[in-house]
């Protein structure tokens, strides 16, 4: 076994100046088998990417915020069929457009009230300013996430839904309401939800939706690669010191590749890591079971086939099919899960090689509709795109497997 040359595709992007630099770890079996530390965190200071970089996850989030879920219904606080407007009254007597892409006035009313499953599998008919089109994204987008959560939570609940609930599944908010919902249970930030449910037992030390000043040395830049394909630096500024106003429980988090991996091994693990049990094995089985019906499948997701050869969880997509999925998300045996994030993080875990797999970069997208069209002409876009395949395609060819 050589995974020497396996991050090859990262180095010649930061080389070609399309990616600042990444942070990649390879476990299997209970062993490190190998972290890369490459480029710069900060381009501009010369201060180099390193094992503990702390890195904004994004969209990695949200399996985390489903655990802590999870870990409350394992005490009877909270079920997956409950009905949310036990503890959001502002999402009661919802209204559903009558076209997709109509106006927002065109509405009949929600058959049903939202489900705690409903926000953790994206199907409450919720939506995020870029997995819609017309006057709704428009909407989504006049929402700030500036504000608390509470006022964030009133602007969202006066938009109409973009579908029944249950119906079918559109990318959206879902996880950050779930964040409010455990808030109010507990009666405390999610901050410290995720804290005493999931980041203390774990052992997650540098994980959270703030750092302190000491860490703030280790966060990694933000960058954007432009249509020129010029890194533009610190895009999104400095890490925060203080808690937000607004923890966004669907992608506010911050963490490091050694964190996130024991998250990943609990999961991997059935709950459990070095001998304590932070899940049950039947809420991590749920976890990672694919809910969606063929209907579902069939319909694309954020613009594409997503679901070939894949089924989704709670926020986690899973491997049904090996053989269908690896052409266009790359290897994984079946019942393989993971959930990337927007700025370029991702993570794999593999239970049938005993595998995990995280790639950490800092790259903010342009999430634009005439983004996928600029990247089709763009090389050093299509460097950054291809690198985190790439790889892990060498990654696995590297294992034998």
């Amino acid at each position: 076994m050589n995974l020497d040359g396996n991050a090859a595709s990262i180095q010649e992007a930061v080389d070609n100046g399309a990616l600042a630099g990444a942070v990649t770890l390879v476990w299997r079996a209970g062993k490190v088998l190998q972290v890369n530390e490459i480029g710069h965190r900060d381009v501009e200071a010369g201060l180099p990417m390193q094992r503990d970089t702390i890195f904004r996850i994004a969209s990695m989030t949200k399996p985390v915020t489903v655990a802590a879920a999870m870990s409350m219904a394992e005490q009877g606080r909270i079920a997956l069929a409950d009905p949310v407007t036990r503890w959001l009254p502002e999402l009661a007597d919802m209204r559903v457009l009558t076209e997709a892409r109509g106006p927002l006035e065109a509405t009949v009313p929600a058959i049903r009230d939202l489900t705690v499953e409903d926000l953790m599998t994206h199907r409450g008919g919720l939506a995020y300013q870029f997995s819609v089109l017309g006057p709704i994204a428009r909407a989504y987008a006049a929402v700030s996430l500036r504000q608390d959560a509470d006022h964030w939570l009133a602007d969202v609940a006066r938009l109409p839904l973009l579908h029944q609930p249950g119906e079918r599944l559109t990318y959206s908010h879902g996880t950050d309401v779930l964040g409010i919902v455990l808030s109010r249970i507990e009666g405390k930030p999610l901050q410290d939800v995720l804290a005493e449910r999931i980041f203390s037992p774990l052992g997650m030390v540098d994980t959270g939706f703030f750092v302190t000043p000491q860490q703030r040395r280790r966060a990694a830049t933000m960058y954007r690669l432009d249509s020129a394909g010029q890194l533009s630096h610190d895009v999104m500024g400095p890490a925060p010191i203080t808690p937000p106003r607004f923890p966004q429980g669907g992608g506010g988090l911050w963490s490091t590749v050694d964190d996130y991996l024991r998250f990943a091994r609990m999961l991997l693990g059935f709950g459990e890591i070095d001998g304590v049990r932070v899940l049950s094995e039947e809420s991590v089985r749920l976890m990672r079971t694919d809910r969606l019906t063929d209907a579902q499948k069939r319909m694309p997701f954020l613009g594409m086939p997503y679901w070939q050869g894949r089924g989704f969880g709670l926020n986690l997509a899973v491997v049904t099919d090996p053989a269908q999925s690896a052409p266009l998300f790359g290897p994984g045996g079946a019942g393989s899960f993971t959930w990337p994030g927007a700025y370029g993080t991702w993570w794999q875990a593999d239970p049938t090689a005993d595998l995990i797999v995280i790639y950490l970069i800092q790259n903010a997208p342009d999430l634009s509709a005439e983004a996928a069209v600029a990247v089709a002409g763009n090389t050093s876009m299509v460097k950054l795109r291809t690198a985190q395949p790439k790889f892990v395609r060498r990654t696995y060819q590297a294992l034998g497997l």
